[in-house]
């Protein structure tokens, strides 16, 4: 009988207390165990309540083996992860270099081009575009880099309003806290779960008999270290197939490492009038031909 050694249940429960060490919560044994995923606090309606209830009642099924109704989950209970940058600091501003003196040759380029733009009547705009002036908003392009995206935890109080009880990259207090993207870590199953599925993946016919296998191994070991909790459970609930995925991409990546290096030294052996590897394609084709 095949054994499952590893399952996206179990990856899930250690990626998200892998998260946690990260976050902050009012409530950790209460307030770090979300229902749904939202991507704005403005997504949070009737609709919304109900997935997150049926959400919880299908994990309690799983995690417990106890069926509950829709009926018996309150709305103050339902926990609410909502996808945010508002608290992950901005990049700096970059320095503007000294600019190079130009010649005469250049100025008198771009006056000459500066006068016909000048002549030129400027074009009718095309009201039927539907050109909007919206506010230039911040993204995450404009905030430093993380190890996973940042998020916001809340519950609903007995008004139905949200109420802040979680912030993911931040250490102490939710109000008198700071950010701090560094004080968490992968939890030690997550690590085990890693190495034990780069060891199984380098075992497979198509690496196993590879001397450098286990280069490729501590590759995907590293690799998968620094971008597990990049794994977004909004968008997929199959982190098997995101960890095999970047596992296969750095066993490729050694290989191609190590042909180049395998070409270039055959490339120098045959230089000097020496028979290079038996895999050499120069060799090979020279055999052909006689």
């Amino acid at each position: 009988m095949k054994t499952n050694y590893l399952n996206n249940r179990d990856l899930l429960k250690e990626i998200h207390l892998s998260k946690n060490t990260y976050c902050s919560f009012i409530d950790p044994e209460k307030d770090h165990q979300y229902d749904i995923i939202l991507l704005s606090l403005d997504e949070i309606n009737n609709n919304t309540i109900q997935q997150a209830k049926q959400n919880r009642i299908t994990r309690i099924l799983k995690e417990e083996a106890i069926q509950l109704t829709i009926e018996e989950i309150l709305d103050t209970d339902l926990v609410f992860r909502v996808s945010t940058w508002e608290h992950i600091p901005l990049l700096p501003p970059k320095i503007a270099k000294p600019l190079k003196k130009k010649s005469k040759k250049n100025d008198n380029i771009n006056r000459f081009f500066e006068e016909i733009v000048q002549d030129e009547e400027p074009e009718e705009i095309d009201e039927s575009i539907g050109i909007i002036d919206a506010p230039i908003g911040t993204c995450k392009a404009d905030h430093i880099r993380i190890n996973f995206p940042p998020f916001f935890h809340y519950r609903l109080n007995i008004n139905g309003e949200p109420i802040l009880v979680g912030k993911s990259h931040w250490h102490g207090d939710l109000d008198t806290g700071e950010y701090c993207k560094t004080h968490g870590m992968l939890t030690e199953n997550l690590a085990l779960m890693i190495m034990k599925l780069a060891e199984k993946y380098s075992m497979k016919g198509n690496w196993r008999n590879y001397s450098y296998r286990e280069e490729m191994e501590g590759q995907a070991v590293l690799q998968l270290c620094q971008v597990a909790l990049q794994f977004d459970e909004s968008k997929s609930s199959n982190p098997f197939a995101f960890f095999t995925t970047i596992g296969r991409n750095s066993f490729l990546r050694i290989l191609n490492i190590e042909k180049t290096n395998q070409e270039l030294r055959d490339n120098l052996l045959i230089q000097a009038g020496v028979d290079p590897s038996y895999s050499c394609s120069q060799r090979n084709s020279s055999f052909g031909d006689e």
